[in-house]
């Protein structure tokens, strides 16, 4: 499933001013490729599981392993940051991360302060769609194919880790409060992206909000899929725990993007030449 294709990746690599400062070498972000959608699914099931792992096992409390990961994810963004192209390693590790901390803040929200998840996903939702607006009004763009500025890159971060605070508390909401179970849930948030999808390809849906509407979507079908395999059979899940469950994930991200960072299929062609060129 291929979102964004209407619009061309902008990948000169020249230098010139813009609202957000001087335009970088190349797009920060991979193309948006079946292997796209499956390393960013399975981001997000590793988000929840190891959330669950670390809370469990660290000893340090909820709020302790928020502000670890929170500290790990500011140093992946900064390596993110101070790359000049896009770089499969460093990026996917730094969705991983925010894949946790999301998961992280909408549980700290829940657990700890006692909001509940209708009013955390409405929050979430509001300040998602305050980051569009703000992003659009200085830059003109949502599209992630333009993602070669730094302030562009900061909107897109920004974004990321909203989707994934909204994903999981929806998510939650509906498989937890709404009393839908785990696999159900993970069904209707299948069924729903590929009704965008079908929307997008077949009845001209905006390709730039087909992608983040999917992409918000991939959040809780993820989490779903993560706590239907880790959760006791008691609570609906298939009893695998979230050892078993982050390690597994992990390993299939760690070896797709080893592959990726060896065949660079999730890079333009102009990219891949350069790349062999220089």
């Amino acid at each position: 499933m291929t979102y964004e294709t209407s619009e061309s990746a902008e990948v000169s690599p020249t230098s010139r001013g813009t609202g957000s400062g001087l335009r970088s070498r190349w797009n920060k972000v991979p193309e948006v490729t079946a292997y796209f959608w499956v390393i960013k699914v399975l981001c997000t099931t590793v988000g929840e599981t190891a959330a669950d792992l670390l809370n469990e096992n660290l000893g340090l409390g909820l709020t302790g392993v928020s502000l670890l990961m929170s500290v790990l994810l500011v140093a992946a963004l900064v390596l993110q940051f101070r790359t000049s192209a896009y770089r499969p390693g460093v990026y996917w590790l730094s969705v991983a991360l925010i894949s946790v901390v999301g998961t992280l803040i909408s549980d700290n929200l829940t657990d700890n302060m006692g909001v509940p998840l209708t009013t955390s996903t409405t929050v979430f939702a509001l300040a998602l769609a305050v980051v569009f607006a703000v992003w659009y009004r200085r830059e003109r763009t949502l599209s992630i194919h333009s993602i070669d500025t730094g302030g562009r890159e900061a909107y897109y971060w920004l974004a990321v880790l909203f989707t994934f605070a909204l994903g999981t508390a929806a998510g939650d909401l509906l498989s937890e409060r709404m009393d839908l179970g785990y696999w159900l849930s993970a069904l209707l948030f299948a069924l729903t992206i590929a009704a965008v999808a079908v929307a997008h390809f077949a009845l001209g849906l905006n390709a730039v909000w087909s992608f983040w509407i999917a992409y918000v979507l991939t959040r809780p079908l993820g989490a779903s899929v993560g706590d239907y395999l880790s959760q006791p059979a008691g609570d609906g899940g298939l009893g695998f725990g979230t050892v078993v469950t982050s390690v597994l994930f992990l390993a299939v991200i760690l070896g797709l993007v080893v592959f990726l960072t060896v065949t660079r299929r999730d890079v333009t062609e102009a990219e891949r030449e350069a790349a062999h060129t220089s």
